[in-house]
């Protein structure tokens, strides 16, 4: 033996010719109805919005893997498998549903990692890499259940940079591939709204690109049934059909003698609906709530203190906040809102006018258009027409407007156009001009043709409501 010691291993290249790789068929772990769904020796992902049921899937998983009734590579021959629960308590959860699913008790192992003579802890990634290979070799496991994935993952990586977590999953893929054993990770859905449910996985984009396989897991809002769907299969079909699942409550005999109430997964064949229409649907049904918050708050402030003819609030909704007439009219019928026909119109025509129904008994009645100070008037307050100048005649046009401007409209002109029906004596006609650039009345900018006048006011509108409402506690 030498007495010195082994020199550093130096990074070498290392080429393979291409025709020396030997090419083999995918072992399909997990086969459905002969279509390949969990290949053997990958990284897998089910996930889903809580109490959706992916952990239940685990435990399923696990069932069949231990008493060799999974089809597929497995089926016929029993294997060992290694659970990792993080959120959930192995006495009053996970042992009870493996029971109720029928696993072999004695070849599903709890892993957990001593870190001193008193504590025991949850592994953690990368640095228990050897230890998790060593119990899967030593033991011929075929399955690990890391649940959920995320919380096996230490605090030195950024969970939120590809970069950084694929410091743990391509490790942990080349392990899967080394032992033949599946990885099978549950996560959670982070709160954004989406249709594709890779794209929902709390986290990097690391954990929808690394798995060679990922399942979606939701409940339809409609009837209550669950659906999984398989969004990603790299090595097989991706048009398999969706399959609708129930958790059926199950008892099984505690240690104590008595007996625990738990769930268990079962299968129902084919689905109707994917997850992604399930998601799209509950996205929808979002997007139609906020909007009618939105146009139940506009028509609040339009209409508070006052009458306004409804031509003007349809036009106001749609052209300034993007409010469709259909939302309006949900948000009339939520509101109760009063409508009533006033002769307001040329002639005497009747016209249509909104107001809150908490104010509709106290409001004086719109008066007629055209309606204002005759000339008599004008002559007791101690004006006469040779009195008026084109100052006072803009004046009192910059009053009127300023009076019918609201908030979220565009901002009333400097110089408005002088719309008298007959030209006052020595008063020059004032040319309709534009000194400012239009602003939005929430935030103040200027309009663009990139920041349009609907866009800009809906979105500062919808702003100033949540601030609004999270700065009183809504």
């Amino acid at each position: 033996m030498s007495d010195y010691p082994p020199e550093p291993f130096t990074r070498r290249r290392k080429l393979t010719r291409a025709s020396d790789i030997e090419i083999k068929p995918v072992t399909w772990m997990w086969e459905d109805n002969g279509a390949g769904r969990i290949p053997a020796g990958s990284q897998v992902v089910a996930a889903g919005r809580e109490g959706t049921g992916k952990s239940s899937f685990g435990i399923w998983m696990s069932a069949g893997v231990t008493t060799g009734t999974l089809p597929g590579s497995l089926l016929g021959t029993p294997y060992d498998v290694i659970y990792v629960a993080v959120e959930d308590s192995w006495e009053h959860t996970i042992a009870g549903r493996l029971k109720a699913a029928g696993a072999d008790l004695d070849r599903v192992w709890r892993l957990d990692v001593e870190v001193s003579e008193d504590e025991i802890s949850t592994i953690n990634l990368p640095y228990d890499f050897d230890l998790l290979e060593e119990s899967i070799t030593e033991y011929g496991v075929k399955l690990v259940v890391l649940d959920p994935l995320i919380s096996t993952i230490g605090s030195s990586v950024d969970t939120h940079k590809e970069r950084s977590v694929r410091t743990v999953l391509d490790p942990l893929a080349r392990m899967a591939d080394r032992t033949g054993c599946v990885m099978l990770g549950i996560a959670h859905f982070g709160k954004a709204a989406g249709t594709d449910a890779s794209s929902l996985i709390t986290g990097s984009g690391a954990f929808k690109n690394v798995p060679r396989a990922i399942f979606g897991f939701a409940v339809d809002p409609e009837d209550g049934s669950r659906v999984m769907t398989q969004t990603k299969n790299s090595l097989g079909r991706t048009d398999l059909p969706s399959l609708a699942y129930s958790i059926e409550s199950t008892k099984v005999q505690t240690t104590a003698g008595g007996y625990a109430e738990v769930g268990k997964f079962v299968f129902g064949g084919e689905a109707p609906r994917s997850v992604e229409q399930i998601l799209a649907s509950s996205s929808s049904d979002g997007d139609r709530t906020q909007d009618k918050l939105d146009a139940v708050d506009f028509l609040k402030d339009a209409l508070d203190g006052a009458w306004s003819k409804t031509t003007d609030i349809q036009e106001e909704a749609k052209q300034v906040h993007s409010i469709s007439e259909r939302t309006l009219n949900r948000a009339r019928k939520g509101l109760a809102v009063v409508a009533k026909k006033f002769p307001t119109g040329k002639d005497g025509k009747g016209e249509w006018w909104l107001s809150l129904p908490e104010q509709s008994a106290n409001l004086p009645a719109p008066e007629p258009e055209g309606k204002g100070a005759t000339e008599s008037d004008s002559e007791g307050k101690g004006a006469t027409p040779d009195a008026v100048t084109s100052e006072d005649c803009q004046g009192a046009n910059q009053d009127r407007v300023m009076e019918l401007w609201h908030p979220g409209t565009l901002a009333p002109d400097p110089e408005p156009i002088d719309d008298s029906p007959e030209l006052v004596a020595d008063v020059v006609p004032i040319k309709r001009t534009r000194t400012v650039k239009p602003k939005c009345g929430w935030c103040e900018k200027a309009f663009t043709p990139v920041r349009q006048a609907a866009y800009c006011s809906k979105n500062c509108r919808q702003n100033a409501n949540r601030a609004s409402k999270k700065k009183t506690g809504e």
